[in-house]
């Protein structure tokens, strides 16, 4: 269930935030999943809250997530693991 919801609140967020920054499950486990943030993020307006936003979405439809890692790539690729909270 709880991969529909990640998936739902991906594709809202993308809705909303692309082509400034898009989305992309990588990989889901039980209590922790990966997503691709792609795009050219305003860096002065925050690029952590790039990161949150979907956080909130989350928090929207029921789900309880924070950042666990954050890795920046090249080509404006920026990797985030997720830990879903109890």
């Amino acid at each position: 269930m709880s991969k529909e919801l990640i998936e739902e609140a991906i594709e809202k967020y993308n809705k909303y935030r692309s082509p400034e920054a898009t989305a992309r499950l990588v990989y889901y486990q039980e209590d922790k999943f990966l997503v691709e943030f792609s795009g050219y993020f305003c860096l002065t307006c925050g690029y952590y809250d790039y990161f949150e936003d979907l956080i909130y979405i989350l928090k929207e439809m029921g789900l309880r997530a924070k950042t666990e890692k954050i890795e920046e790539k090249e080509n404006n690729i920026t990797l985030v693991t997720f830990i879903l909270l109890k």
